[in-house]
């Protein structure tokens, strides 16, 4: 059996054909990683979930295991940021993972999400009041801009500063080495600034109320942990919002019925949401984990050491665990898609990416009878890189009912 090679998906234009031919292949199986070092590739549901829930059997910590892959030298990171782009949450382990977790999910709660709402519909609301009446494309008018804005409000990133940010972002998915250099030393630089900035002139943001917390012992968060944290969470919530929301979109689109059927039952967008992760989640594939010893999974056994990679994208399509899972159901009622993750690592601002989703369905719908694409399924491709995204997504909006 020929082995998968995670670099095909760097030039493939059918980034769910790749994962389909996946898909039917054993659960757990050898294969490449983008370097093409070898790593063990789990795409079933459950075996999925076995590695996401088991921390005493797979390490984060890269420093854990020998002969582990460098992810962040295989994408070309440079030396001097990526420190900062590796000390993440999902890149420790128990005890060292539960001490940053509390401090940061202490102001980084779903109140607080909660409490951004109507912020967030403000945001939407001037998006789309912007739509002109010809075709344009929802990524630049809409999906880009919006996690964007609503992420650096949150953290307290001053407006005229968003545009550097999304270039920023932008350019670390980018397939140049240099400008995904560039991208990185910017953000870091630029985090580490506004951190020493916050602590002489704090606000109630989420970076001021980072840099004040403390736990019950007097434990506090680095300058490192927090300029990594707070790089996360930028571009964790814009990367993965941007994929919901124009991915979303063209799944919506392309289900004319059940555009009608959300407009008569807003409450019902939620669980459309849902879907639309299962189906096309932003993140593909976990972070990279370790094996600390050796481990039994599926029909295999992996030798302590070696590199597994779980993969999103074939676990929330396996016919085992979802019915019809192929099949793109808008109302599917019962959904434990693993598109945030599981475990002690789900993701943090999965709250957060779900209100704007929410938020911005039930907007789009509401003010907008006519919703449909603007380029035949030819047209519609996915932008170059390691990162799911849609290069364009041409679109008409209109508030004239469509004809049937």
């Amino acid at each position: 059996m020929t082995e998968p090679h995670l670099a095909d998906l760097l030039s493939t234009s059918d980034r769910d054909a790749f994962w389909a031919e996946i898909g039917p292949m054993p659960p757990v199986r050898r294969g490449r990683y983008f370097d093409q070092s070898p790593i063990w590739l789990v795409t079933g549901y459950d075996e999925a979930l076995a590695v996401l829930k088991d921390p005493g059997s797979f390490s984060n910590d890269i420093n854990t295991c020998k002969d582990a892959v460098d992810v962040l030298a295989a994408a070309g990171l440079p030396d001097d940021v990526a420190p900062y782009l590796s000390q993440t949450l999902g890149a420790y382990d128990p005890p060292d993972h539960a001490r940053l977790r509390r401090l940061v999910s202490r102001e980084f709660t779903v109140r607080r999400v909660e409490s951004l709402r109507p912020l967030i519909q403000t945001m939407v609301d001037e998006l789309v009041d912007g739509f002109p009446d010809e075709p344009f494309d929802f990524l630049e008018r809409f999906a880009h801009p919006l996690p964007v804005r609503v992420i650096c409000k949150l953290l307290g990133v001053p407006d005229e500063d968003t545009e550097r940010w999304r270039t920023w972002s932008d350019g670390l998915t980018a397939p140049d080495p240099g400008a995904m250099a560039d991208s990185a030393r910017g953000l870091v630089a630029y985090m580490s600034e506004l951190i020493e900035r916050k602590r002489e002139d704090g606000d109630d943001r989420l970076l001021s109320a980072l840099i004040r917390v403390r736990d019950s012992d007097g434990d506090r968060l680095t300058d490192r942990e927090l300029t990594s944290l707070a790089l996360t969470l930028l571009l964790a919530g814009h990367e993965t919002t941007v994929s919901v929301l124009s991915e979303g979109l063209l799944l919506l689109l392309n289900q004319p019925p059940e555009q009608e059927r959300l407009r008569g039952d807003l409450d019902a967008v939620p669980a459309a949401v849902e879907e639309m992760l299962r189906v096309a989640g932003p993140a593909e594939i976990a972070p990279m984990r370790y094996a600390k010893h050796d481990v039994e999974l599926g029909d295999v056994t992996i030798p302590a050491g070696e590199p597994v990679q779980v993969v999103y994208a074939t676990a929330n399509r396996d016919p085992r665990r979802f019915d019809a899972a192929d099949s793109t159901v808008l109302g599917r009622e019962e959904n434990p898609h693993l598109a945030f993750g599981n475990g002690i690592h789900y993701c943090l601002g999965a709250s957060l990416a779900r209100a704007e989703a929410d938020l911005s369905f039930r907007t789009l719908l509401t003010r907008f009878g006519n919703l449909s694409v603007a380029a035949t399924a030819d047209e519609i491709r996915w932008q170059p890189g390691a990162a799911r995204r849609l290069a364009a997504l041409p679109i008409r909006a209109t508030s004239t009912p469509a004809r049937h």
